[in-house]
């Protein structure tokens, strides 16, 4: 008989207290018997549990006699604590740099990579003075800063065991992370190795998080520079580096016309998964300070409700964490604060209202939403139509590892080291854009849907902005399980399909050529949307690029780029396109 825990028995851990992936990493760690082993799982698959379990199974045997505790933040001390009570396990959370004594009824404590690395002796001296396993809990924090790093290795050198947990364990830098061993990989690059990993992938196959849905919305953006010139451009377009982050920066401010429409439609989303989940939650992740009081309040006036409003330099902010988590209003606005390790497994719909796009930053913030509590939740997350986001969201379940001697820079041209700072120093991240801040002045935006991405793919690129259709992919059950996510939205996009069909077919009949522009009552702005919805699809069908399928149709049609075309010259590119989508 397979015992309750056996990989392929309960995945979902019904039916023992481990799920099976805790169960066959803990096998693991046992069977290989190493100081350092490096568990990579995706976030919300019960990380906590598994080295608690670690912890507890060690103390059983007589390995360790006192356990440390590591973690990012603040607030995730006492969540730590917490957990660790409910295995019998006494952590003091209070412990500190200024009063290094551990009282005789704790079995170890709870502590911060910043406090660590202000004084690693205090640390050192708490591990040597008896056989201590290290839980280094998102280790790649180790990494943040060469200084964090050496406090790190000294603090923890002498520990019996050491535990490294992470989520998303790369980086976009060089900082090597302490305790985590590198082999050199097919190009010769030091990459990182894991000695055991759960995917989001695997953990979505076996229930164990929830299967996220993007909703992506595109839109039409215009600013002013600082040289007074004013320019304008479609989110999504195949656009520089410099006009893709200025029409990104448009987009995100609350003054303009994208943002309030993006959380109608989120809070639209939020209800309907309410009628499943009465207790579900949104949250709101922001660039700054300013913006997040600005999204609570546009919030308040689609709502009527107050929303909680989290920043990182308040003293309250974890107990306004916690509160959230505990009731059932509908939203919170966040800085950075919820990015990482906060456990608020209530949340089932986001908008990614932040410039930030390095690969760690996303990832972290997607999973806050993705931790299931009962079989068929499904979670929202509402992006603008960015390049570098969309290539983020269509690579959810790819594996990544950190690899030393890339060279690279992050696609937003912003330095992973300084966002560590930022996180580290609890400043909001405003201070990493100051000198764009004035560079531009927003103009205004609209905003479009454009499409959903889910499980690799996208759905709904033809839909009719403002229409049923769009509300369509709004209104998607909030209690489905993966494989009928994927059916639902083939059948919501072969209906919309259909409906496009008898459209055209009906102005057919009625004595209208499809070939030549509609009426001018359709706006530039739609006609745009139209456009780039088409070219969407059908730079996915040949696999050119959004910009030389743009090229292409001002040879073909003639006439200047998209921003500056008439209706009737993107009328022209929208049938050849779908002519050719058609085929």
């Amino acid at each position: 008989m397979l015992s309750p825990s056996y990989p392929q028995r309960a995945p979902r851990g019904t039916a023992g207290r481990l799920r099976a992936w805790q169960q066959e990493a803990l096998d693991q760690f046992f069977a290989e018997d190493k100081r350092d082993f490096l568990v990579a799982a995706t976030p919300g698959a019960g990380k906590t549990t598994f080295a608690l379990t670690v912890a507890r199974e060690l103390r059983q045997r007589g390995e360790i006699d006192r356990i440390v505790v590591v973690c990012p933040t603040e607030h995730l001390k006492t969540q730590w604590a917490d957990a660790a009570a409910r295995t019998s396990i006494r952590l003091d959370p209070d412990f500190s740099n200024q009063h290094p004594f551990l009282a005789r009824h704790y079995h170890g404590a709870v502590v911060t990579y910043a406090q660590v690395a202000v004084k690693s002796s205090v640390h050192r001296a708490l591990v040597t003075e008896g056989r201590t396993l290290v839980i280094l809990d998102e280790v790649h924090h180790g990494g943040d800063a060469l200084s964090w790093g050496d406090a790190i290795r000294d603090a923890y050198q002498p520990a019996a065991r050491r535990l490294l947990l992470s989520g998303t364990p790369f980086r976009s830098d060089d900082a090597p992370i302490p305790f985590v061993d590198y082999a050199p990989d097919e190009q010769g690059l030091r990459t990182s190795v894991t000695d055991y990993a759960y995917g989001y992938g695997r953990a979505l196959a076996d229930g164990v998080v929830r299967p996220v849905l993007f909703h992506v919305y595109s839109g039409h953006m215009k600013w002013r520079t600082k040289m007074g010139d004013e320019l304008e451009a479609h989110l999504g377009q195949d656009n520089t580096k410099d006009v893709t982050s200025q029409a990104w920066r448009t987009a995100l401010d609350p003054e303009g016309d994208w943002m309030p429409a993006v959380l109608k439609s989120a809070d639209q989303r939020l209800t309907e998964i309410r009628h499943h989940v009465p207790d579900a939650g949104g949250l709101v992740i922001a660039t700054d300070q300013t913006n997040a009081r600005a999204y609570a309040e546009l919030l308040r006036q689609l709502t009527g409700q107050r929303p909680t409003v989290v920043l990182s330099d308040e003293a309250e902010a974890s107990s306004r964490i916690e509160q959230f988590a505990e009731n059932t209003s509908r939203w919170m606005v966040a800085v950075r604060m919820v990015s990482e390790g906060v456990d608020v497994p209530r949340l089932a719909v986001g908008v990614y209202a932040t410039s930030s796009s390095t690969p760690l930053f996303f990832a972290q913030a997607i999973g806050r939403f993705v931790r299931a509590r009962r079989k068929g939740e499904a979670a929202s997350v509402f992006l603008p139509q960015v390049p570098v986001l969309m290539a983020l969201a269509h690579e959810m379940e790819r594996q990544r590892d950190h690899v030393l001697g890339r060279g690279e820079k992050d696609a937003d041209g912003l330095d992973d080291s300084l966002l560590a700072q930022a996180e580290r120093e609890d400043k909001a991240s405003e201070d990493l854009l100051q000198d764009e801040e004035f560079s531009f002045q927003s103009l205004g935006s609209t905003a479009h849907f454009d499409s959903v991405v889910f499980d690799g793919q996208q759905f709904g690129q033809l839909a009719v902005p403002g229409t049923e259709e769009e509300l369509e992919f709004i209104g998607i059950p909030g209690l489905l399980e993966p494989e009928h996510v994927h059916d639902l939205l083939m059948q919501r996009q072969a209906r919309q399909s259909r409906h496009r069909q008898a459209r055209e077919a009906r102005e057919e009949s009625a004595g209208q050529d499809p070939g030549l522009p509609e009426p001018l009552h359709r706006t530039l702005k739609e006609q745009r949307q139209l456009l780039n919805s088409l070219v969407g699809v059908y730079a996915k069908q040949t696999g050119d690029p959004h910009g030389q399928v743009h090229a292409w149709l001002r040879r073909t049609c003639g006439g200047p780029a998209v921003a500056q075309a008439t209706v009737a010259q993107l009328q022209s590119r929208i049938d050849v396109l779908r002519r050719r989508v058609h085929r």
